[in-house]
């Protein structure tokens, strides 16, 4: 019962986050928000839940990481792929050396490999406080996708840094070699045993539907055991859990550009991704929020393990940490750029130079989240031979330190940063979309023609007249799409200011014939059944209007 009492409140902190968020008449990120009252629940109400971090990596983590890696755009992700990869695993491995030999000369009293699992815990950046902090920085759309792109991979090279570190205090002795074999085995097969099991599922279950039939409410449930598959697979073949739940949500949206599901299921699946989403996002940083008190308390206990007397020495320590690891990003994201502009012009392209402001915006931009709390609340509680692991509670203190001071350093930093910076419009996608249009359209008529043949063979001249009525009313849809860049003078500002009118006097019709839908069923002349079938397809045509 008390179980179920804490799920309950932690999903009333998350929906009263949501309000909160818009209320407050400062622009603050939701995990901020959500932090808080898990902070307010923990500290003042004395109501906080102790984090299990094994239960956390399995519960919250597949679901998150496969839906970051079905949405993220893949043909962004593929043509940054160099970028990606560098931020992910070069500079992981850049900020465990330089952060770990900082924090050991900065107290002396942790070992060096305890300093190596500190500096690797907090080196991944998270995808879901990315996001967050997007929404109210103007970030370009290019950085952003590969700021996610790296926070989908470098989670697992920071965790295996980790636990090579915390191994290394474990047992006194390190190997690079096995450390290098050990990684590559990690990372190679998590990624093909994310593939193999979406495809696996995908095949089995359209076998499935050929033979007895698509049933929506199975599919939908095998769609969200699909990553916790993945992730215990993985898990038990020794590889990364977290690598293999981004590849399998990265082959999904493969799997979905094959149109095998219906478009129905597709907007129910969706729907209850997103509401998933929010809730274990939510749910994962007020859990984070509850754990704060607590780590406090045991940071001030034991900080005279550092040599130091004042609790302000805390401060410094975290005030040292996070500028090391904001300029050790800085380094390596300037360094790699100029490589980047020395390869292309070593093969002849022409590349522009990209503004200070946009490298320091991709170095604040290092956002850590929850899976850095969840990974260094695993650190042993004792040593081998009966001795307590040392700094233990200091490590976690400086750890969840470093999550709320790089939330709040990007929440106030990013958007004064990119304020009024002049980005090049991307006339490509618009261009994409244009094409696909025009394009789409085209089939439509087509299909529509055909469908009109079909119907009218062996009909009534009455029946061949309504036929060709209906099929002339749904081409005018299509035809829209076609007529509208007619000609090389056309307006572009008139073209919109049309499409726009549209929009507008299509959005009062369809808001009309539903509140006329509600006025009937109130009324007791029409079923809830075809009211609500009949909503629906307002709502979906009011969906597609607004993409």
């Amino acid at each position: 019962m008390h179980t179920i009492e804490v799920v309950l409140a932690m999903l009333v902190a998350v929906v009263a986050s949501g309000y909160l968020v818009r209320v407050l008449p400062l622009s603050v990120p939701l995990p901020l928000v959500q932090i808080g009252l898990g902070a307010v629940i923990a500290g003042v109400f004395n109501r906080g839940h102790a984090l299990e971090p094994d239960l956390f990596f399995l519960l919250f983590l597949p679901p998150l990481l496969f839906l970051d890696g079905w949405k993220i755009p893949k043909q962004g992700l593929f043509r940054d792929k160099g970028v990606i990869l560098e931020l992910a695993f070069g500079l992981v491995v850049f900020t465990v050396l330089g952060a770990g030999l900082l924090i050991h000369w900065l107290i002396p009293v942790m070992p060096l490999g305890v300093a190596f699992a500190l500096a690797a815990i907090i080196s991944p950046t998270d995808p879901v406080a990315v996001s967050s902090i997007a929404k109210s920085a103007p970030i370009p759309k290019r950085l952003m996708h590969i700021l996610e792109g790296e926070s989908l991979l470098n989670d697992a090279s920071g965790l295996v840094c980790f636990r090579f570190a915390v191994a290394a205090v474990m047992t006194g002795a390190f190997s690079l070699a096995d450390a290098s074999l050990t990684f590559l085995w990690v990372a190679v097969a998590g990624l093909a045993i994310g593939v193999a099991v979406t495809l696996g599922v995908s095949t089995f279950q359209r076998w499935l539907w050929r033979r007895f039939g698509e049933e929506p409410g199975a599919a939908m449930l095998v769609n969200l055991l699909i990553p916790f598959a993945a992730y215990l697979l993985a898990e038990e073949a020794n590889a990364s859990g977290i690598l293999a739940a981004v590849s399998a949500g990265v082959t999904m949206s493969y799997v979905e550009l094959t149109g095998r599901v219906s478009g129905s299921m597709r907007v129910q699946r969706m729907a209850v991704w997103n509401m998933l989403q929010f809730a274990f996002n939510g749910i994962m940083f007020v859990l984070l929020g509850e754990q704060l008190p607590g780590i406090v308390d045991r940071a001030m206990t034991t900080v005279s393990e550092s040599g130091h007397h004042s609790a302000w020495w805390l401060l410094v320590y975290v005030v040292v940490i996070n500028l090391a690891l904001v300029l050790l990003r800085l380094a390596w994201v300037y360094l790699s750029l100029r490589w980047s502009l020395l390869r292309a012009r070593h093969r002849g392209e022409a590349r522009q130079g990209t503004s200070w402001r946009i490298v320091v915006a991709t170095s604040l931009a290092g956002v850590r989240g929850a899976i850095t709390l969840a990974g260094v609340l695993t650190l042993p509680l004792f040593l081998p031979d009966g001795t307590a692991f040392p700094a233990r509670d200091l490590v976690i203190f400086l750890a969840a330190a470093v999550i709320l001071v790089s939330l709040v350093g990007a929440s106030v930093a990013l958007p004064r940063l990119l304020k009024g910076l002049e980005l090049p419009a991307d006339s490509g996608e618009r261009k994409e979309e244009d094409l696909a249009r025009r394009l789409a359209s085209k089939a439509a008529l087509a299909g529509v023609e055909r469908m009109r043949q079909q119907l009218v063979q062996n009909q009534t001249t009455d029946n061949v007249q309504l036929y060709n009525d209906a099929a002339s009313r749904v081409s005018l849809l299509y035809q829209r799409v076609l007529e509208k860049d007619d000609g090389p003078d056309a307006d572009p500002e008139k073209v919109r200011r049309m499409e726009q009118g549209y929009r507008q006097l299509r959005s009062a019709g369809l808001t009309a014939e539903r509140e006329e839908l509600f006025r009937l069923t109130r009324r007791g002349r029409i079923s809830d059944e075809i009211s609500r079938k009949l909503i629906r397809n307002l709502d979906l045509l009011e969906t597609r209007q607004r993409d």
